[in-house]
């Protein structure tokens, strides 16, 4: 298993609700330490005052989208070894994001299982093609 209950993790959604759902998949696979970001100015504050491995965002948000947070940290050299997963509820969309080794995208609903293969993949730098 590549992940491990302590690696720091940040999940930015502007849904509550959406928030809890992916905390609880993230427990369901051995990751605990977990963090909450309401858009990606909140996510980007938070990343100046704590270093995630991991950053799991919704791409649609307000004032602060996940391709304007993906684009701020990928331009930031503090942060190029922050892993980054998008989530969508748009397949359309999810089809247009380039993946590459630290970015990976999900399209919701999804499962733990899923979830891990992502994060798994990200994190080992091989490309998990499982969308669901």
């Amino acid at each position: 298993m590549v992940t491990d209950s302590s690696m720091p993790v940040l999940v930015v959604d502007d849904s509550d609700t959406m928030f809890r759902i992916v905390r609880k998949l993230l427990s369901q696979i051995g990751i605990e330490n977990v963090d909450h970001a309401t858009d990606g100015r909140v996510a980007l504050t938070k990343m100046q005052e704590k270093s995630y491995r991991l950053v799991v965002t919704d791409c649609n948000m307000q004032p602060m989208s996940g391709y304007e947070l993906l684009r701020e940290i990928r331009t930031d050299d503090r942060l190029t070894a922050t892993s980054i997963l998008l989530m969508t509820a748009d397949s359309g969309v999810a089809r247009m994001v380039k993946e590459t080794e630290t970015t990976q995208y999900l399209v919701k609903p999804f499962s733990a299982q899923a979830l891990k293969a992502k994060i798994d993949g990200l994190l080992t730098g091989e490309v998990a093609h499982a969308v669901h």
